[in-house]
């Protein structure tokens, strides 16, 4: 009985080195993934067009289209490509609500989110570069 008692020990022994608990991914290999989905949105512009086309409660006739290159900004949890714009879309009476500014934050090359809270946006674009972005004024529904 002994020596099936030593089996059974080091079997067990092995079987609990295969039952640790798995740590996840290193802090580095978590820097590594994040930075791995900043690849530059070639089609930003487009993006935009078709997001707004959903957004904006009236997308035709936007007036003071503007938009920048994207550019990698600081996120909270790193940096990830943001475009800025600027526009002057009707509300839903069809008046002209003002200017307002928002940011698009690319991952992967495709828009993840756009950010339109007055401050947090103009936070974001405050040293930014526009560019007019004719193609959003001439939006359909």
């Amino acid at each position: 009985m002994r020596g099936a008692t030593v089996v059974a020990l080091i079997c067990v022994s092995l079987l609990g080195g295969c039952a640790t608990p798995d740590l996840g991914p290193t802090p580095a290999e978590l820097k590594a993934r994040w930075e791995a989905q900043n690849v530059y949105p070639q089609n930003y512009k487009a993006d935009l067009i078709a997001f707004l086309r959903t957004y904006l409660n009236d997308p035709t006739h936007v007036h003071g289209a503007a938009v920048t290159q994207p550019v990698l900004k600081d996120v909270g949890q790193g940096p990830r490509y943001i475009v800025c714009l600027r526009y002057n879309a009707r509300d839903m009476d069809g008046k002209y609500a003002g200017p307002k500014e928002g940011a698009a934050v690319y991952v992967s090359a495709k828009l993840d989110r756009f950010i339109d809270t007055k401050l947090v946006a103009r936070d974001m674009c405050k040293d930014a570069v526009y560019a007019p972005f004719p193609e959003l004024g001439n939006l359909t529904r």
